[in-house]
């Protein structure tokens, strides 16, 4: 249980400098983004559509984002970059890290844990688990770039 605590305790303090850094970057930057060579990134419907739910919600989404995947870094620069005031986003901020940071640390252990076992009691099974995660994750990335480069040469060939 100890353990579980200072990892938690560790990435919380991790979370909160990585998603407080990148809301304090959206404030500095906030309508200056748009028109930066950053507009790009800020123009990507993962963007557009972290922007809405914030202009909706307010801080639950900025809180519900650290139990999402990509949509966090995205929701915490748009509530800087929106002007979100410092006494709603700070409480989203704080119980938000804390969601993120227990799960990670308690699945993340557990995770650690099972594989560490499965090395040890039957290596061949460990060494296959692992060679199929990577291969999952190798063929996930190269699907969606692929899928990307096809919606993109659709869009490019539309617009012609």
């Amino acid at each position: 249980m100890a353990r579980i605590a200072l990892t938690a305790g560790a990435l919380y303090v991790i979370v909160l400098l990585r998603a407080g850094g990148t809301f304090a970057v959206g404030w500095l930057a906030g309508a200056g983004a748009r028109r930066s060579r950053f507009a790009e990134r800020t123009s990507s419907a993962k963007f557009r559509r972290a922007e809405r739910a914030i202009q909706r919600w307010g801080a639950p989404v900025v809180a519900v984002s650290f139990l999402t995947v990509g949509f966090q870094t995205a929701a915490n620069f748009l509530a800087g970059s929106m002007r979100m005031p410092l006494p709603r986003y700070l409480p989203a901020l704080f119980v938000g890290g804390a969601a993120w940071a227990l799960i990670y640390a308690t699945a993340g252990l557990g995770a650690l844990e099972m594989l560490r076992r499965l090395f040890a009691e039957q290596t061949a099974l460990g060494v296959s688990a692992v060679a199929v995660l990577l291969l999952t994750v190798c063929g996930v990335v190269v699907y969606r770039r692929r899928r990307a480069a096809l919606s993109s040469g659709d869009t490019e060939a539309g617009e012609s």
